[in-house]
């Protein structure tokens, strides 16, 4: 089941006595987690019928003690232990998975990895008696997607490029950009359009110095902005990663090679292969396109991927030249052909 699909049948009141949340993204573990801790049961029977545990601190049987107790005044009681992949003895539970307490709900959280074991024992224990959710990551390409849905939840509406602007400066950790997301609901009026300024304000990412102006820089070849978004860059190194600064400039570039493979092909066709939900999207690549012909373009690729393995300490001519000096070269190579 997927995490969606848990939290609608646990929102109608269907609990089932085991969970078993386990997977990379502790994002989705926790929001299952959290919904049955707040929901299941009333301020007035968490005192006696709701227990938290450790895996680090837990062994088997405190868990199994835990579980099989009957609530007092309550239909049920909620066991959740949190860092379940700390437990030793975690598959010592299989008597108890086999046999659960109908009135327990017992969550089991394994985190930031996934359980491997489903055809051991336990593994089929677990898949017979439990819910079972596997909390896969996000791929990098699908992050921006989430954004847009989440403020949408939080009834704001942002602007095309800001969703990508965030995405792309707050990496995939979903419970971080949660955490940043909450900042933008929180102080805007719902209804309100998220403009880049806004994004600059309440989460701190420039909308004049970010990675979107440099590749639109970039695309038109205008020589002073470039630089001067480039001089931004390395003043504030720390937000702004040179290897993330190459590794957006490949993904742009890729797109203006295979943009430049396109040529007499329909605009629908063109956005489906770039993998761009809207021709607003495809604007810069096209600019680019006539800015950097197809030979260029290719030595432009190459050049990113030389100075990829130099951002990562892979320096075959041993320069061993500072993050900012790569930048400023790399730029002059891009901008400046022969």
């Amino acid at each position: 089941m997927t995490h969606t699909d848990i939290l609608k049948d646990l929102k109608k009141g269907i609990y089932k006595p085991i969970y078993f949340l386990h997977g990379e993204e502790a994002y989705f573990i926790d929001m299952v987690s959290d919904y049955i801790e707040d929901h299941v049961l009333s301020e007035g029977e968490k005192g006696f019928n709701q227990t938290i545990l450790y895996g680090k601190e837990s062994n088997f049987q405190l868990v199994v003690d835990n579980a099989s107790r009957y609530p007092m005044m309550s239909q049920y009681q909620v066991v959740i232990v949190k860092e379940a992949q700390e437990m030793r003895d975690l598959e010592d539970l299989i008597k108890y998975v086999e046999k659960p307490l109908s009135s327990t709900v017992l969550v089991i959280c394994y985190k930031h990895k996934a359980y491997k074991k489903f055809t051991s024992k336990f593994g089929k224990a677990l898949k017979e008696h439990a819910v079972i959710l596997e909390a896969k990551p996000l791929y990098d390409n699908q992050i921006a997607d989430w954004v847009k849905d989440y403020l949408k939840k939080g009834k704001l509406l942002p602007e095309p490029e800001t969703s990508h602007l965030i995405a792309e400066y707050l990496g995939t950790d979903l419970s971080k950009i949660s955490n940043e997301l909450d900042k933008l609901i929180l102080n805007l009026e719902p209804g309100s359009t998220i403009t880049a300024a806004d994004v600059e304000k309440h989460i701190g990412i420039s909308k004049d110095y970010n990675i979107f102006e440099f590749q639109k820089a970039i695309a038109a070849r205008e020589i002073q902005k470039s630089n001067r978004i480039a001089n931004y860059f390395i003043a504030n190194e720390k937000k702004n990663p040179l290897v993330m600064i190459i590794s957006s400039l490949t993904g742009f570039f890729t797109k203006v090679y295979q943009l430049h493979h396109l040529k007499g092909q329909g605009q629908e066709m063109i956005l489906k292969t770039l993998g761009l939900r809207s021709a607003w999207f495809l604007k810069d690549y096209q600019v680019a396109a006539k800015t950097y012909n197809l030979h260029r373009t290719e030595l432009i690729i190459a050049t990113l991927k030389e100075y990829d393995l130099k951002s990562k300490g892979v320096d075959f001519n041993a320069t061993n030249a500072p993050d900012g000096a790569l930048l400023k070269e790399l730029l002059w190579k891009i901008l400046h052909p022969g």
